[in-house]
């Protein structure tokens, strides 16, 4: 079954960047893989069905966006997370990371100021830089483990920037932000005419307690903002390469498209089209079952830590099946700290260095993974911690 999360399924071989390309990253071929952020579980029935019932036509050929792909889209949005959204406000595109390159292209010059929120997701910082955009970091605050914006600072950043890259939730510090932040942020963004880009990827990745707002449904007007949203992270299907941008403004549309046309970039695969399609249709049951799984693994590594491993906290995580360890108190450096968890605990996980220098101190736990995984990692670097222990004694 499809929604038997504990089942063990062996990647290696099929050229998989998280398992295959471990040697490549890690510098050993055999670290347990708990990093690059898609899950070990099997993607639900219905996308794999419909995958081989498509491969059963021997012609791969050229293809359209059919009707149904908008509506399996519109209708996911309606009924997940109440926004009714328009037909002629979708674009595809192949991945929100190559997106964000198109956006800061086509609505952005050279030299004009792009805003990111470290720590966050590294292509933020790459996609600006390699663009010939000025990076502004807007850094999150942190007190007590809890993580929210720097409007005061925001706001003056906003003055001198052209755009927002927005991540809600929020990759790695698993943030699901507030109503009155959003607004807060909406308020800004509306003062200095900030073009905000909302990337919502992980937006269907919510823990119980926990509430995502698309941004673009609480603006007064959606015009103020471009959404980028995708199943690959909710359904496990990332490697299909196909998400959707939702722009409702007609010129940032047109200037989009104009971007996609130029560089000729096409998401029509006929294979990501009947996932993409059969997720947003069929998947429902399959992530509500999913999301049980990752809350009930996300208390056993919290539990697990105050226990056995109170020098790595857990940062509280609200979404997404990333997990922010905050390791300072284990009183490594960020190079130190990789070598422990690579070559001594045999865990390959994210430096959180690579997120920016907020992310000192910290690494990033992919829990997208059968929990005995998960509960073997974590005796892995008890054992680990424990046998540095004693050397030191």
């Amino acid at each position: 079954m499809s929604n038997d999360f504990d089942r063990e399924i062996d990647r290696s071989g099929t050229f998989s960047t998280k398992y295959d390309g471990r040697e490549v990253t890690f510098g050993r071929p055999d670290v347990m893989p708990l990093w690059v952020a898609d899950m070990d579980f099997a993607a639900p029935a219905a996308v794999t069905e419909a995958l081989v019932a498509r491969a059963r036509h021997p012609v791969y050929g050229y293809t359209q966006f059919p009707d149904s792909l908008y509506e399996s889209l519109i209708l996911w949005l309606k009924l997940r997370h109440g926004w009714q959204i328009a037909r002629e406000w979708i674009v595809f595109c192949p991945g929100v990371v190559p997106s964000l390159s198109v956006f800061i292209l086509a609505l952005s010059k050279p030299g004009e100021a792009v805003i990111v929120q470290p720590p966050v997701y590294y292509p933020f910082f790459s996609v600006v830089k390699k663009t010939g955009r000025t990076l502004l970091n807007n850094a999150l605050q942190q007190e007590q483990g809890h993580y929210s914006m720097d409007f005061a600072d925001l706001a003056r950043q906003a003055a001198a920037a052209r755009m927002l890259l927005f991540c809600s939730p929020h990759n790695p510090v698993g943030r699901v932000w507030s109503r009155p932040e959003l607004e807060k942020l909406l308020e800004i963004a509306r003062q200095h005419n900030l073009v905000i880009v909302s990337d919502e990827i992980h937006a269907d990745l919510i823990y119980p307690g926990n509430k995502h707002h698309i941004l673009a449904s609480l603006a007064d007007s959606p015009e103020a903002v471009i959404t980028a949203v995708a199943p690959s992270k909710t359904f496990n299907i990332p490697g299909l390469n196909l998400s959707a941008l939702i722009i409702p403004d007609p010129q940032h549309r047109a200037a989009i498209r104009h971007q996609l046309e130029m560089m000729h970039v096409s998401a029509a695969n006929p294979f990501s089209i009947v996932a993409f399609e059969a997720a947003y249709h069929a998947g429902g049951e399959w992530l509500d079952a999913l999301m049980a799984y990752l809350e009930a693994s996300r208390e056993m590594v919290q539990h697990y830590l105050a226990e056995y491993l109170p020098s790595i906290r857990l940062i509280p995580s609200q979404g997404t099946y990333l997990l922010w360890l905050d390791c300072r108190a284990l009183g490594m450096t960020d190079d130190e700290l990789k070598y422990f968890f690579i070559v001594e605990a045999g865990i390959g996980l994210n430096a959180g260095i690579s997120y920016g220098r907020e992310g000192s101190g910290f690494m990033r736990m992919n829990i997208g993974t059968p929990r005995q995984r998960i509960k073997q990692a974590l005796d892995s670097i008890r054992n680990a911690l424990e046998q540095r222990s004693n050397k030191s004694s």
